[in-house]
């Protein structure tokens, strides 16, 4: 008897469509065998399989059996497909009668006892069985949830083997699982965190605010102390809540490896990722035989905080300069490629030097402290500055402002100002809410970064003494179209294009 079952393997991030195959012979016998390319955990299901049937009451077939994984060259791991290679062996053994698994996705692992766990990258399955066109899927209680959020298809939580057959013999009613509404969870998002805490550091706020508003890479150097990883941790409050798209393709990363929040189906709000360190290259980009995403990914549409920058691996840091770039990361491998979002903004913290004293003002610098400095910020590659938008020097906090009772610029007061100037981007990039000053390419840069005499005076003066390179000068015209727009201005002025290259102070010779 020849049972066919769909179901569905994650490779990376996307789901591909699987095709479970059991056979039972008639007269044949000998060890059940699973073929398709299967790696251990999926080989071993059997055995769990086996007795998960016998303790939920259904006999376990004794002739030879055969399940194959279709297609058959790409590599299937996890445990997701033991619910289908199990409806399979029942609908082989004539246990379940019905055909309603012909139309149906199913996925889950077994628990000895017949019950359902859940499995990772349910959102991604949903996708691809509307992408299909199959009409619902059969899922553990735990997915279910995230799986719903995709329009068009009824979910049906399956909590043990028994549910399942008493469900597809149509012995047993299941209501499929509603769909929460992705637009309210994202508007009830909420932060413990404000900007109102921090004491003074009101440039360090005015300079996150452009970062915020038009998504651009920032550094912030200073003294153990002085605010950078409170400032840094802050970020998150002020930028726009998450489109409903936005949320999808960053749900869809969590899904895949298992790290949707408990009772959420949708990540509410925007990812902030803070690797050690001592994270190594795969950690931070991805990696594996099949890769899997990184924290570089995790932090799609989000923020990746790197505390201490110089104490990364140089090797690890400059993994990130391309996806600074495209917002993509592509990893290869002999058998295949895989590429992940990773549309993240950078921002990243760290002392002068290594001891946490010196101070950016090399005119007034000792020469102990300039080599100190100069050593420190020589685990740093030049390209990688140069990917980065904002360089800002954060003071120690002084005496005055620690005890002061005024109050300091708020989240709410600058997330109003992000986004009226993220508002009057997605207008100028055609309602592509996506899209933000930072990522202009060169043709938008000629369109929209026009600068008359004084402007263009001011970059060539600052070019000459400070020897900035061709992406520096797209960087500060960038950065300046930014800062018109927290004016509420169309064209980008003179005093736009000081306070952008005043934001370059690594690319200064003094």
């Amino acid at each position: 008897m020849l049972a066919k079952v769909h179901s569905f393997v994650l490779q990376g991030i996307d789901a591909l469509r699987c095709e479970v195959e059991v056979n039972v012979a008639n007269r044949e016998y000998g060890d059940p065998l699973i073929v398709g390319l299967a790696d251990k955990a999926v080989s071993e299901s059997l055995d769990r399989i086996h007795t998960a049937m016998v303790n939920s009451g259904f006999p376990f077939p004794q002739q030879r059996l055969l399940v194959n994984l279709a297609p058959a060259d790409i590599r299937k791991e996890g445990s997701a497909l033991e619910l289908p290679i199990a409806l399979g062996i029942l609908q082989a053994g004539r246990i379940i009668t019905g055909d309603g698994h012909k139309d149906s996705l199913a996925a889950g692992e077994l628990a000895l006892d017949g019950s359902v766990r859940p499995i990772k990258g349910a959102l991604s399955m949903a996708m691809l069985a509307a992408e299909h066109g199959l009409k619902r899927l059969l899922l553990p209680p735990a997915n279910a949830r995230e799986a719903a959020v995709v329009p068009g298809i009824d979910i049906y939580p399956i909590d043990s083997l028994t549910t399942l057959v008493g469900f597809l013999n149509g012995q047993l009613e299941l209501e499929p699982e509603t769909a929460e509404d992705a637009d309210a969870q994202v508007l009830a998002a909420a932060y413990d965190v404000d900007f109102a805490d921090v004491r003074g550091q009101e440039a360090a706020k005015r300079a996150l605010t452009i970062a915020a508003a038009g998504r651009h890479n920032v550094l912030l150097l200073g003294p153990p102390g002085a605010g950078k990883t409170m400032l840094c941790q802050r970020l998150p409050t002020i930028l726009p809540a998450l489109t409903r798209q936005e949320a999808l393709e960053t749900s869809r990363i969590y899904s895949a490896c298992g790290l949707l929040p408990k009772d959420a189906s949708l990540m509410r709000t925007r990812p902030v990722r803070a690797p050690h360190h001592t994270a190594s290259g795969a950690a931070m980009v991805g990696g594996g035989t099949i890769p899997r995403p990184g924290e570089a990914s995790l932090a799609h549409h989000g923020v990746l905080f790197l505390d201490e920058l110089p104490e990364f691996s140089r090797h690890v840091l400059e993994m990130l300069r391309q996806p600074m770039e495209s917002g993509v990361l592509t990893i290869s491998r002999a058998h295949s490629s895989v590429s992940f979002p990773a549309r993240f903004m950078l921002v990243a913290a760290m002392n002068p030097s290594a001891s946490g004293r010196g101070t950016l003002d090399r005119r007034n610098a000792k020469a102990t402290e300039l080599a100190a400095m100069d050593k420190y910020m020589g685990r740093l590659s030049g390209p990688l500055l140069d990917r980065i938008d904002i360089h800002l020097e954060v003071p120690a906090v002084t005496y005055r402002d620690l005890t002061s009772k005024a109050t300091g610029t708020s989240s709410a007061q600058m997330r109003e100002k992000v986004q009226r100037a993220r508002a009057r981007q997605s207008a100028r990039f055609g309602g592509e809410s996506t899209m933000t000053n930072a990522g202009m390419k060169t043709q938008q840069l000629k369109e929209f970064c026009p600068l008359d005499e004084t402007c263009l005076l001011l970059l060539k003066q600052a070019m000459e003494e400070m020897g900035l390179s061709a992406r520096a000068f797209d960087k500060i015209r960038r950065l300046a179209r930014t800062i018109a727009d927290l004016d509420d201005l169309d064209a980008i002025a003179p005093q736009h294009i000081s306070e952008a290259i005043g934001y370059r102070i690594l690319d200064r010779k003094y």
